[in-house]
């Protein structure tokens, strides 16, 4: 239907500009005169180009668009330039040329469009820029572009859609952390080294003086017969700072923020060269095993420029079916911007069999707490869980803070 709808309005034009040559010359005929005849004369070369246009093809044109790069951070400008080639030098009117966005695209701030008039004449190539402002987290393709050239008459008009296909990948804005354990929990309290020890029992590398806590099987007969006093095996000592970093994907105001602290922690976690593991659940679960580098780096910021908030359970549901709690030597920290009572009673639960669980609380610019989250930053600091309200655009104190701020 759509066809021929617009085969029937070319006729239908086709069939319009033959009237108007058939009425101009015959008023030219009919009339004489100077006048009459300068008025079929002035029209036809009009109607020549109206009907040479209707001839003229699209396909001759060949469109690229060129991007200066592919990785952006948020907040970035992009400055596309769109070239246009054709190998005949038909005289073009107009030209109007829109590279076709996506809605994330269309909706952030354009310095200069994406949709264009150019008047090319008889040039056989051409070009354009537009500017994006500040490009939004995401991945985003560019797929095709819409051409459409006329008459002056505006009797004849043709339009044409060019695949030209491309993509950027924004990632999410980060802020430089300096990164530091916090004091881990053990049944007793806290502690006040900022680093898990752990006793490599495989290696023995000394012996040393009975300590109240120490194993019976670490005590070494043969050295405490010699010295008449128990002692007991010198273990070599490693640290561990793996992290096991879990993201809210609920949907909220502060999830931008959310994102962007999140890749900070992350990077931050990385470049002191410790280790982590990573955790989502939006559309889907998404799960990232422990590990360091910049290639794990780089896969943690490509699912955080594409992921979205969207998940359909909540934060402490999501923690809950999730067996990952049983692993040993690993820090956990929670990034959410929603702070609720199931979700204080899952981490104290969790806290009480795993010990290390740091909550960051996430709100906006210059925001405060509630008084109901107050009251349950209250009831998490006494059951031992670590609650760090961080706010956006102050990421870098998060870290360094002593006490809580409400």
């Amino acid at each position: 239907m759509i066809g021929q709808s617009i085969l029937f309005k070319k006729i239908w034009r086709f069939i319009l500009l033959l009237i108007l040559i058939l009425l101009t010359f015959s008023y030219a005929m009919f009339e004489g005169g100077f006048v009459s005849w300068f008025l079929f004369y002035s029209f036809l070369p009009f109607a020549i180009y109206c009907i040479a246009l209707s001839l003229y093809s699209l396909n001759e044109l060949e469109v690229t668009r060129i991007l200066p790069k592919s990785d952006f951070n948020d907040g970035e400008s992009l400055k596309v330039t769109v070239k246009v080639k054709r190998t005949k030098a038909f005289p073009l009117f107009f030209l109007l040329i829109e590279d076709q966005l996506d809605e994330p695209l269309k909706s952030a701030q354009q310095r200069i469009k994406a949709k264009a008039l150019i008047l090319p004449g008889l040039k056989k190539e051409f070009s354009y820029e537009y500017i994006i402002d500040e490009l939004p987290r995401g991945e985003h393709f560019f797929r095709s572009f819409t051409l459409k050239i006329g008459d002056p008459l505006g009797l004849f008009e043709k339009e044409k859609t060019f695949t030209q296909e491309g993509k950027v990948i924004v990632y999410p804005a980060y802020s430089e952390l300096f990164y530091q354990p916090f004091e881990n929990q053990y049944d007793q309290g806290l502690t006040a080294s900022r680093e898990r020890v752990q006793r490599d029992t495989s290696m023995a590398v000394g012996v040393r003086g009975y300590q109240p806590g120490d194993r019976f099987s670490w005590i070494n007969w043969k050295a405490s017969a010699k010295r008449n006093e128990i002692m007991t095996k010198e273990f070599e000592q490693r640290q561990s700072h793996d992290v096991f970093v879990i993201m809210d994907c609920a949907p909220d105001k502060c999830f931008e923020a959310v994102v962007s602290y999140t890749a900070s922690l992350v990077r931050a976690v990385l470049k002191k060269g410790a280790q982590t593991g990573f955790l989502t659940f939006s559309k889907d679960r998404a799960y990232f095993p422990i590990s360091g580098g910049e290639p794990h780096l780089r896969q943690l910021f490509y699912h955080l420029a594409k992921i979205e908030a969207k998940s359909s359970k909540t934060f402490e549901k999501v923690i809950e079916a999730e067996g990952l709690f049983i692993q040993q030597n690993v820090s956990f920290i929670l990034v959410t911007a929603q702070l609720t009572k199931p979700l204080i009673e899952m981490v104290s639960f969790l806290g009480q069999r795993k010990g290390s669980i740091t909550l960051f609380l996430i709100k906006g610019k210059k925001e405060t707490a509630s008084d109901n989250e107050r009251s349950l930053i209250t009831v998490a600091n006494a059951r031992g869980i670590r609650v760090v309200m961080v706010n956006e655009g102050e990421q870098r104190s998060a870290f360094s803070e002593v006490s809580l701020r409400v």
